[in-house]
């Protein structure tokens, strides 16, 4: 589809994003400030929440904002421009957190519920302990518990819950973000959101299982 002709002299605070988009691609330097201005937050943010170090996500926001400079013309309109955005970062991320958890492996089927063939739980039925979670929700701790067991997520399903539960993207958003079927975001959030509950029970003295 033939993009539509863009007045260059009209004023940047006039223009459309897609117009904004289209002005980076033909090289113009302002129309590129404008963007980063419009979207440093968002990309901040969605890379501290990924990768729990504002310094490196300063370090994120910086490699995404020259990728965009210098891959403008691959953008090619198909998702919004927030969406190869989101893209763009959680793909800079995940290449941190692949590198980061050499070594540090965690094996969360540990945490997740074990059945037996007949559907009953292999080891005990889980115990309810939302009223345990309910009465320390108060509590600084709790907080960094969860933060020290979201990093423990493998790197995928540690970004579609971030993408989810944090930056409030839809199933389908965060597909096109990390390039998986809405099934497969399905799959991998309720699996981090199952490991989550595990790993807090263990904290608190009762079986994942």
């Amino acid at each position: 589809m033939a993009q539509e002709e863009v007045d260059p002299s009209a004023p940047l605070v006039a223009v459309t994003e897609q117009e904004l988009v289209q002005r980076v691609q033909a090289g113009d330097a302002e129309a590129f400030d404008v963007l980063f201005r419009q979207y440093f937050a968002k990309v901040f943010r969605q890379a501290t929440h990924l990768l729990g170090n504002p310094t490196e996500a300063e370090e994120i926001v910086q490699e995404v904002f020259l990728a965009v400079y210098e891959k403008a013309q691959t953008f090619r309109g198909e998702a919004a421009f927030a969406t190869w955005l989101y893209r763009l970062t959680a793909n800079a991320a995940l290449s941190r957190l692949r590198r980061r958890r050499r070594g540090r492996e965690v094996a969360i089927e540990d945490y997740l519920p074990q059945f037996q063939p007949d559907g009953h739980h292999l080891v005990r039925p889980v115990i309810d302990w939302s009223s345990d979670l309910e009465a320390r929700c108060a509590e600084a701790q709790l907080q960094q518990l969860l933060r020290q067991a979201v990093e423990q997520l493998p790197p995928v399903d540690k970004a579609v819950l971030v993408l989810s539960d944090f930056e409030e993207l839809s199933n389908k958003e965060i597909g096109a973000a990390l390039g998986l079927t809405v099934s497969a975001v399905k799959a991998r959030l309720h699996r981090a959101r199952l490991f989550l509950r595990g790993r807090l029970a263990v904290t608190f003295g009762h079986s994942p299982t």
